[in-house]
């Protein structure tokens, strides 16, 4: 059944769709990978090679990913088409890697007509070049609040990908091929799409409603409730931490029914799991982030930096500086 409709998709004419893969020091191995075999898989399922590609550094030197791998590297940052798409591949540290000379090449790629993309983090280098104003962009979970602290009016999605006017973005993760699958059937048609999500028995391609990130209540396998609304909205509200009285108020129950929810359910009470949060929102900002240490600790709701200095180095054997590696704040 499978070869006669390879068979039948093998007599439509073949008009080749090139991809500029860009990765960047420690990009996401397996975001890479599926991209990749995704339209690997579209070729075998089309007429001839519908879909060609070349994978690119900064140098033409090769990268290592997130695994400490390297992949063959084609060429450089050279010329592309119009009729190209620029993919740009990055991983947690994607900020550090957002040369001067990477961001020419990305804004001089857009105004020759070249749709861009970024995979994982990606997102950030095309925001950072300025290709995103005006448009949604969503980007790994893990760099959420951190994108949004440095690029406050770039509109950021809930969306596991984003598709408009010739920009993509994903959140990594099976959203690659989720986006990768949307382009497949933009380009070639909706069939070889379904055969590709076929052969990697992903059956259920999502539509671009989908939330990015998992909720902390869905995480940590929560099922209750009351308590899952009351992660929400811890979640939520880090920069202006709410009362635990007035969240158990919001719920419906009282203080005590919330900290018996707590110690039952997460072993520990309502403040220290918010605690615990809060400071995990200033890790991920201090190593994502240009901001201060002072404003790291206002954004996650700290009224004086010492003493968030103080609870940081408590929960993480170090001071916000010493991961920061700065001098002062």
């Amino acid at each position: 059944m499978l070869q006669g409709r390879i068979q039948r998709l093998q007599t439509q004419p073949e008009n080749k769709k090139k991809f500029i893969f860009v990765v960047l020091p420690q990009y996401s191995a397996m975001t890479f990978a599926m991209a990749m075999e995704t339209l690997r898989l579209a070729n075998r399922m089309s007429a001839g090679t519908p879909f060609e590609w070349v994978v690119c550094s900064e140098n033409g030197e090769p990268v290592s990913d997130s695994l400490g791998a390297q992949v063959p590297i084609d060429q450089g940052l050279e010329s592309c088409g119009r009729d190209d798409t620029v993919i740009v591949c990055s991983g947690a540290n994607v900020r550090n890697n957002c040369t001067p000379a990477l961001l020419a090449w990305i804004r001089r790629a857009a105004r020759q007509g070249a749709a861009i993309g970024g995979l994982h983090t990606g997102a950030w280098v095309m925001a950072q070049a300025g290709l995103m104003d005006g448009l949604p962009v969503t980007i790994h979970w893990e760099n959420r609040n951190s994108f949004a602290e440095e690029f406050p009016d770039v509109e950021l999605s809930e969306y596991t990908y984003c598709v408009q006017n010739r920009r993509y973005s994903t959140a990594g993760g099976t959203a690659v091929i989720d986006l990768m699958l949307h382009l497949i059937s933009e380009h070639g048609s909706a069939e070889v799409a379904n055969l590709v999500a076929d052969q990697l028995m992903y059956t259920n391609i999502r539509v671009l409603q989908h939330s990015a990130r998992v909720q902390v209540a869905e995480r940590i396998g929560m099922r209750h409730p009351k308590l899952s609304e009351i992660l929400a909205l811890m979640e939520t509200n880090l920069e202006e931490p709410i009362r635990p009285a007035d969240l158990a108020k919001t719920v419906n129950i009282s203080t005590r029914q919330l900290e018996r929810l707590f110690r039952r359910y997460l072993s520990a009470t309502p403040k220290k799991y918010y605690l615990d949060m809060r400071l995990q929102r200033a890790q991920h900002l201090l190593l994502q982030t240009n901001m201060s240490v002072t404003n790291v600790s206002v954004a996650c709701g700290f009224n004086a930096s010492s003493h968030f200095s103080r609870l940081f180095r408590q929960r993480y054997g170090m001071s916000p500086h010493r991961l920061r590696g700065e001098s002062e704040i």
